[in-house]
């Protein structure tokens, strides 16, 4: 695996494992969380968070497992449902399952195809009894609607935006991966422009989407220095619009260094070829000189 995955990897697991955290001590006191509106939004966030990250990164068991702890919650959230012991036992016995599933993926050898077969088969029956068990307790009656304490407005995204947010990530994540060119830079731009235009009216997300689309037009940030940031920003902020923490969006301090544009300085270069090189030399990094070299290739084919 090369570098610029591996450190997208390990920051999917350091987050997933916050959220296993947030998880087990919510499950364990489920009794009192129900009760706590706050409380179960967190549980929600923190399995869809995890089935997002999982769903960018292709590990289709732990984003089938977190969804499924994540319908769960909401159903808790919209049902007046008591929390007794086989509840929580179910709960729990799906959170080993996602925390087994991350834990794999940590070993030296990751998350390997026939384990995860193995463990999401082992897993049908135990998903299966909670889903009944949730059915039987909500009674099928529809959410209460609860009475406006407001007049705050949330807008709700589009059904398309997680969906196309984590198709576009994957394809960033796939050129990152590749050799660094003017083409593939420009690409990743555009398809920050795609994602700026999925949500026009957040003032929050486009700041972000500018923020990292400034980080990917700047040549000297590699693409192993941009993807682990550009990445998770983008992805975090998907996951904080679907849960409506819109206000929680903002480029972190890592993403707007990378987004400065430095001031360039300006050098006369002589006309001839081998005095132009030595100032060149002197004056650009190795980085910038095979950029230098790669754009002069493709402006004279």
């Amino acid at each position: 695996m090369d570098s610029g995955k591996q450190e997208i990897l390990g920051y999917f697991i350091d987050e997933a494992n916050e959220h296993l955290e947030t998880l087990e001590k919510g499950l364990l006191e489920l009794k009192a969380v129900i009760s706590d509106n706050e409380r179960m939004n967190e549980l929600f966030r923190a399995a869809h968070s995890v089935k997002g990250g999982a769903a960018m990164l292709g590990y289709t068991s732990i984003q089938s497992t977190a969804h499924q702890l994540e319908d769960g919650f909401k159903i808790l959230k919209e049902y007046p449902i008591k929390i007794d012991q086989q509840l929580e036992t179910l709960f729990l016995s799906g959170y080993d399952i996602l925390k087994e599933l991350v834990e794999k993926l940590q070993t030296p050898y990751g998350l390997q195809d026939d384990e995860a077969t193995r463990i999401m088969q082992s897993a049908q029956p135990t998903f299966a009894q909670l889903q009944s068990y949730l059915q039987r307790q909500s009674g099928g009656a529809p959410a209460p609607v609860p009475i406006a304490k407001s007049t705050t407005t949330i807008k709700i995204p589009d059904a398309n935006f997680a969906p196309q947010t984590i198709n576009i990530l994957r394809q960033m994540l796939q050129l990152f991966k590749q050799k660094e060119t003017p083409n593939s830079r420009q690409q990743l731009q555009s398809m920050c422009s795609q994602l700026a235009q999925m949500e026009r009216d957040r003032e929050n997300w486009q700041t972000l989407i500018k923020a990292a689309q400034a980080a990917i037009a700047n040549n000297d940030n590699s693409y192993q220095a941009l993807a682990p940031v550009v990445i998770k920003e983008i992805k975090q902020a998907s996951d904080w619009i679907q849960t409506g923490k819109n206000s929680a969006i903002a480029p972190s301090p890592a993403l707007q260094k990378l987004s400065e544009v430095a001031k360039v300085p300006q050098v006369m270069l002589p006309l001839e070829p081998r005095a132009a090189a030595k100032v060149i030399i002197q004056q650009m990094t190795k980085h910038q000189i095979r950029q230098l070299i790669e754009i002069l290739e493709a402006g004279t084919r």
